[in-house]
């Protein structure tokens, strides 16, 4: 779908109060003294920008009139989903591309299938050396919902991704939902014996399938592969989203099952904001009167609402302090 690259800005102001994330309710005091986000950012339709790519007929332009959104009052708390690909190696001639070439995949989605994994694990972690924690540092997105939760305004992170950037970045583990898994533990696949993911590394640097010292069975990292149940926790989402006030979406194309219908969890009076290259999912075929979209880049997008919150300074520290940290320990799980 091809669409406008403009920055789509929502007007007025978009006053956002949280609670805190430890408690699902508010007290009276809670309620007067919740933290407001004042949002400059004006929403604009349009079918076409300067740059001459076509949107739709209810496309978003910045050289179209305003349409200013509503006040939005929120009272308890913000669900972020994403997904990050490291899009580079898997580009052919890159040396992640040409190392599984020596594998003969079938085809490449069959490097997470469980089936496949089963019959020949080799592929898998020829892709988990080159993914597995400390190869890799958290970006602004990152520390903006370690800066939300800092604020005690992140009810939950719900994540497609399997890197643990998130929690490189300090987010804690039981404020976030790893829908496809994470690296930060493992299991043996025949005796079921469980292991922390620092564990594997030895074996998985040195390009060796990590066996289990009890069994001899392969030792997988927990991460979900095609075949495979979802991990018991994404199932939080029917709790965490019937009560989020907010709902912020960014850098997911909103297209891989259960996890693409969570846009839709949340209540209808509930605004959602979509920080993405492209309209997805409900913010393209059935979008809400409160919904807010900026398209473009990602990084640039959660910028820009860092600095209309006055966040910048804060954000600034944070981000110098885990890179620090990061510096330090990135080898380590958090």
């Amino acid at each position: 779908m091809l669409i406008s690259e403009r920055t789509l800005l929502a007007q007025k102001y978009l006053h956002v109060c949280f609670a805190p994330s430890q408690t699902n309710t508010l007290s009276p005091v809670d309620r007067g003294s919740g933290a407001f986000l004042p949002w400059r950012w004006r929403c604009r339709r349009g079918a076409a920008d300067s740059g001459g790519r076509q949107g739709g007929g209810d496309g978003w332009s910045r050289d179209q009139h305003a349409e200013w959104h509503p006040r939005f009052q929120v009272q308890r708390c913000v669900l972020r989903i994403c997904q990050h690909v490291i899009s580079s190696h898997r580009s052919p001639g890159s040396g992640l591309y040409d190392n599984l070439q020596q594998y003969d995949l079938p085809y490449a989605e069959a490097i997470f299938e469980i089936g496949f994994f089963r019959h020949n694990p080799n592929p898998f972690f020829a892709l988990a050396k080159e993914l597995y924690p400390g190869n890799y540092q958290p970006n602004l997105t990152h520390y903006f919902v370690r800066l939300l939760h800092e604020k005690k305004q992140l009810l939950r992170m719900y994540t497609q991704n399997i890197d643990g950037l998130e929690r490189l970045a300090g987010i804690p583990p039981e404020m976030l939902v790893e829908a496809h898994g994470t690296f930060a533990t493992a299991t043996c696949t025949v005796c079921r014996k469980n292991y922390k993911g620092e564990e594997l590394r030895p074996d998985v640097m040195s390009g060796t399938v990590p066996k289990c010292p009890t069994c001899t069975g392969v030792v997988k990292p927990d991460i979900v592969f095609f075949g495979e149940e979802l991990p018991r926790h994404f199932f939080k989402y029917l709790t965490d989203f019937p009560l989020a006030d907010l709902l912020i979406v960014m850098g997911t194309s909103l297209e891989v099952e259960p996890f693409a219908s969570l846009a839709g969890a949340v209540r209808g009076s509930v605004p959602r904001l979509l920080i993405n290259r492209d309209l997805v999912g409900p913010f393209a075929w059935r979008r809400r009167p409160q919904d807010v979209v900026q398209l473009g880049d990602v990084v640039g997008g959660v910028q820009a609402l860092v600095d209309a919150l006055g966040w910048t300074q804060e954000l600034d520290a944070l981000m110098a302090a885990g890179a620090e940290k990061v510096g330090l320990c990135s080898h380590l799980f958090f």
